[in-house]
Parts: C-alpha cells; sequence; structure tokens
C-alpha cells in the first residue's frame, strides 16, 4: 500500500512554488555591482543531473574512501554482477575514530545485510552526502541574498546565505549553515552545523560536528557540465583535509515532483535487512 508522508506532501507542493518564485525574481542574469555577470547555474528548464556517486580524488593529495580490495565494488552500470560496498578502512585519511564507527557496518555488510544508502532509505544525505545523489537532477535558484539548491527527490531543498557570517552558535541540521559569496565565475559555499547522522560519502564515512565543508562550483564544457571542488575538513575523522570533485551533467527538463517514500517497501522484502519502511510525518513540519 503506497504510504505518503504529510511532510513530503508540503514539500512537493511548496518547494516547487519556491523554485518558481525564485527564478522568476531572474529574468535579468544577476551581476556584481559593476555590471559584470554572475554565474549562472539556474533555470526552470533544466537542471543538473550528478555524473557520479562518488567523490573523486584530484590528481594530487590524499584519496577518498573506495572499496575494500579484498570486497571489490561493482555497481548497477558495471555490466558484472552487482555488489554491495564494503569501505576500506585502511585509508590513511581515516582517524581510528572513524575506523571503528566504520567496522560494523562493513561487517554487517560483509554477512549479506544491505548496507545503509541515503537514497534506498529515503533519507537526508547532508554535505556532502547529496551531492553524489544520481538518481535526480537539482536545480538552483539564485538571488541577491539566497541560492536555492532544491533536489528533485523529495524536492529537498538546501539554502546558501550570501554574503554574511555564520551564526555565532549553529544548531546540527542535515544540511547545516551555509554561507556564499562569488568569486569571479565561481560560486563558493561554507559549510558548518552539519548533523552526525548522515555520513560523508556512499562509503558510510562517518564524521563529527567538527566537519567543515567549503564547495567552489563552476560551469565547464561551454556551461553542459556544472563542477564543484570540494574540501572536506573534520580533525576527528580525518588525519587531513581532503580535496576531491563531482561532476553534473545539463538536463533539459523542468522538475517534476517525486517522492521517494511513496510505496515505501524494501527492495529485498525483508524488513530485517532494509529499513523497509521510510520514515514519514503524521503532521506538517510547519
Amino acid at each position: 500500500m503506497a504510504r505518503f508522508g504529510s511532510r513530503q506532501k508540503w514539500l512537493a507542493s511548496g518547494a516547487a512554488a519556491l523554485l518558481l518564485c525564485a527564478a522568476s525574481a531572474l529574468a535579468e542574469p544577476p551581476s556584481f555591482a559593476n555590471g559584470t555577470p554572475l554565474p549562472n547555474f539556474s533555470s526552470t528548464e533544466y537542471g543538473w543531473l550528478a555524473v557520479d556517486d562518488e567523490l573523486k580524488p584530484m590528481m594530487e593529495g590524499p584519496r577518498p574512501i573506495r572499496a575494500d580490495p579484498k570486497h571489490p565494488y561493482f555497481g548497477n552500470q558495471s555490466g558484472l554482477q552487482p555488489t554491495f560496498r564494503v569501505s576500506d578502512t585502511s585509508n590513511p585519511i581515516l582517524t581510528d575514530w572513524a575506523r571503528e564507527r566504520m567496522r560494523p557496518g562493513n561487517e554487517e555488510t560483509i554477512k549479506g545485510k544491505f548496507p545503509y544508502s541515503f537514497q534506498a532509505h529515503c533519507m537526508p544525505g547532508g554535505i556532502p552526502g547529496q551531492l553524489l545523489g544520481i538518481f535526480e537532477p537539482v536545480y538552483f535558484a539564485q538571488t541577491k541574498d539566497l541560492v536555492l539548491m532544491m533536489w528533485q527527490r523529495d524536492h529537498v531543498a538546501r539554502h546558501i546565505h550570501m554574503n554574511r557570517e555564520h551564526s555565532k552558535n549553529v544548531k546540527p541540521s542535515w544540511y547545516g549553515e551555509s554561507v556564499g559569496h562569488y568569486e569571479g565565475t565561481w560560486l563558493v559555499v561554507d559549510t558548518i552545523g552539519l548533523s552526525t547522522q548522515a555520513p560523508m560519502d556512499n562509503w558510510r564515512t562517518p564524521h563529527s560536528d567538527k566537519l567543515h565543508v567549503v564547495e567552489r562550483y563552476h560551469l565547464v564544457d561551454d556551461g553542459e557540465t556544472l563542477e564543484a571542488i570540494i574540501t572536506i575538513e573534520d580533525p576527528i575523522a580525518f588525519t587531513a583535509p581532503l580535496t576531491v570533485y563531482q561532476h553534473w551533467r545539463k538536463t533539459k527538463l523542468p522538475m517534476i515532483e517525486v517522492s521517494c517514500s511513496e510505496n515505501n517497501i524494501s527492495y529485498y522484502g525483508d524488513k530485517d535487512n532494509l529499513a523497509s519502511v521510510a520514515p514519514t510525518a503524521d503532521k506538517p513540519d510547519f
């Protein structure tokens, strides 16, 4: 039986309207005070679809988490029998604190239990985890004081407050507190106050409340590709800052209504092997 939480109902209608209202203010491309055009990622006619569900390494520096060599990972598009992700906890970027928190998940996965995935569980992805959602595009709306990143799935909205400082006391939340500014053709976003409930990636890499993420967005390939260079710092989970990148390709389709938690049953038919019922709300959040 289909189940549709009231929270999703409110978001589906309200978020789409919010995108249209914000985008309507962009009849003319935004610009700096001197008239120089700002990088423009927003449109009601197209969005951006993530190219990969993994953070990609830079040419130099520490490497992001990948599969345990003893348990190779093959995704659905590999042409091989898909496998579950068993994380390589020997990666030197991880502290002992992080390794200990990743070990139980690895052990359960090796035994055959379906590992945690924010997309499969219809949960928020956090930052940078939400940037790895490959099934639904993200849409931008840019105004003078606010940039919205809005994912089609569940119409999740992330608010980036422009040209202001972080709050003195930030209450942790799924997407934290993001403040941004422009540097030439780049949108730079600084985020703190991220809830520890959301892993950093699809390898279930944990983080502490000290997580600090800086994203730098710009357009490449004549505006057909959006790129973000992401620097992740967490002195509790990582032994050094990690710089990675992500790409999105332009998808020329308007946003549609999508509810992840409709018909929210386990893909595997085993409620003990996967949270078979996605979280729903019995009343609106606002």
